[in-house]
């Protein structure tokens, strides 16, 4: 067998089981064999595999730190008081609760990152429109939409975001400061679309509500202001940092190591709680994708792309860019998308970086297997006994993808037009 069909027999082996997960196991259950598989076989070199890990070190430290923090969150009551009071603000109203869905899901993102919205906040939504008695549909898929939709804002609202913010060279700032008006249209684009195409779901009045899921806060609970506090000195700190030329995952876990040491104290979490929420399996798959993508690339994928992405960051060139980034994202998924892509996107300067990921984040909107992140909420709604309708969901996303990835393209194209790169 050649070094370029083991690579993609490899690659494609290990998405299908990332999606399929057959007996429940982890992802890295197959990622790792296969990885280990590709670089014995001389599909990449070994060098070439350390240097790609060495790489994703710094990306899978944050991202494990991001994942301890957001879980410790969840633990103080953050999202849950958040949705009660989301709950209470819309009072009854369907259409005033999809826009607070849509405004807690995107500060949640932005600041905690797209796995925090999925995993953590969309049980909070299913537990909110049961006790309202409304129908969970628009507002469960809003979840599993702004995770990667309101991922564009912030170099650590996303994976892909901080791979793509090492690439560029750019500050933390800087960053946010071009993707704000993307950010800012896409969500639009998504909530406009929302309102027309779940207006059934959304115009049927609240019916009896069932037993709550989970216990709400009480109207007098305080509000659990030192997590949020904490979250909000950590997006400081990844500002401050930046400019320093610190790496953010250094950031996340002092912020994650604030509320461990709080929590170890209160004895509301132990040593072994802690090391599972930081998902080690999941980040060895991270790693080990990252080797089997590398050996792709090195055998024919990354000369197939180069023909044809294009170069410079002209408004053409941008639209080209994203639109390939996005069908790539749809057909291998975002994470080995990026992975393949940056290198190619580079020289072109930060511009067309970030229309790689106007793609890869915008782009997984349309299919299942998009993004890791629509598989988690997938099995999130499933443990709900919510049915993900496929048809339903892939009509959602024509709906709002290609209007959302055209906008936001424009919008970055205006930004880079008046502030430059």
């Amino acid at each position: 067998m050649t070094a370029e069909i083991l690579s993609v027999l490899a690659l494609l082996v290990v998405l299908v089981c990332a999606v399929v997960r057959p007996r429940g196991l982890p992802e890295a259950v197959f990622a790792v064999p296969a990885a280990t598989l590709v670089v014995v076989a001389g599909a990449v070199e070994p060098g070439h595999a350390l240097a790609e890990a060495e790489r994703l070190g710094p990306v899978v430290g944050f991202l494990a730190a991001v994942l301890v923090l957001a879980k410790l969150c969840d633990d103080e009551g953050l999202f849950r008081a958040c949705g009660a009071r989301t709950a209470r603000w819309a009072a009854g109203r369907p259409r005033r609760l999809l826009a607070g869905v849509f405004l807690l899901a995107s500060a949640i993102t932005a600041a905690l990152s797209l796995d925090a919205t999925v995993v953590l906040l969309t049980p909070v939504v299913f537990a909110t429109v049961a006790r309202m008695g409304v129908r969970p549909a628009p507002h469960v898929y809003a979840c599993a939409h702004l995770s990667n939709t309101a991922s564009l804002l912030l170099p650590v609202s996303n994976l892909t975001n901080l791979l793509a913010f090492t690439a560029a060279g750019i500050g933390f700032l800087h960053f946010a400061g071009l993707m704000v008006l993307p950010w800012l249209v896409a969500i639009a684009v998504e909530y406009a679309v929302f309102r027309r195409f779940f207006a059934a779901d959304l115009d049927t009045p609240p019916g009896a509500a069932p037993e709550p899921p989970a216990p709400a806060p009480s109207p007098g609970e305080p509000f659990p202001l030192f997590p949020l506090i904490t979250v909000a000195a950590t997006l400081a700190g990844f500002a401050v940092a930046s400019a320093l030329g610190v790496e953010p995952a250094w950031v996340a876990a002092a912020g994650a190591a604030v509320l461990a040491v709080r929590a170890l104290g209160r004895g509301h979490t132990t040593p072994v709680a802690l090391v599972r929420s930081a998902a080690v399996p999941f980040l060895a798959f991270v790693v080990a994708l990252g080797i089997i993508v590398r050996a792709v690339v090195d055998h024919g994928l990354g000369t197939a792309l180069a023909h044809v992405l294009p170069a410079g960051t002209s408004l053409p060139a941008l639209l080209g860019t994203a639109a390939v980034a996005a069908v790539l994202a749809n057909l291998i998924n975002n994470l080995p998308a990026v992975l393949a892509l940056l290198p190619l996107a580079a020289p072109s300067g930060p511009g067309a970086l970030l229309a790689v990921l106007l793609g890869v984040n915008l782009g997984p909107n349309l299919t299942y297997t998009g993004s890791l992140a629509t598989l988690l909420w997938r099995r999130v709604a499933h443990r709900h006994d919510h049915t993900v309708d496929l048809a339903r969901f892939t009509r959602l996303g024509l709906a709002t993808t290609p209007a959302a990835l055209l906008l936001s393209v424009l919008a970055l194209w205006s930004t880079l037009t008046l502030i430059g790169p």
